[in-house]
């Protein structure tokens, strides 16, 4: 029966991440990066664009940005496609994809570790106690 309890509960927090929707910017050939600012933020489809997608064109009149929503394996089909295009000089082409949300917009600075990262997230300390209670009960 406990076997039973711990195998529902671990199904349940397992599943329930399969529905999260990210959100990306979304923007075509803009110059300068600049479709990283709110009004471009978009809710991606869910349970079928998974990942953020930033393009980076260099073009004769200066960079260019693409960014969208993408399913994880046409993002990660073009991004290993256009490696070879991706040489930093004109006409150079680079395709990236990410899974966090808005991860392709500009990129932030990383914060200093701290004693506070080490922590588990509150989500496993909330189902971690009682499941410990239920197993260490014979």
């Amino acid at each position: 029966m406990r076997l039973l309890v711990l195998a529902t509960l671990c199904g349940v927090l397992l599943g329930a991440g399969d529905a999260l929707q990210i959100q990306c910017y979304q923007c075509e050939e803009m110059k300068h990066n600049d479709c990283s600012t709110p009004e471009y933020i978009v809710n991606c489809t869910v349970n079928v664009q998974d990942m953020c997608q930033k393009e980076v064109l260099v073009k004769p009149d200066g960079i260019h940005y693409r960014k969208s929503c993408a399913s994880s394996g046409a993002c990660l089909i073009a991004s290993s496609g256009y490696q070879q295009f991706c040489t930093g000089r004109l006409n150079s082409v680079c395709i990236s994809c990410c899974n966090t949300p808005l991860c392709n917009g500009p990129r932030r600075k990383r914060p200093a570790p701290s004693a506070a990262s080490n922590r588990p997230p509150p989500l496993l300390l909330t189902f971690s106690l009682p499941l410990l209670m239920l197993l260490s009960v014979t």
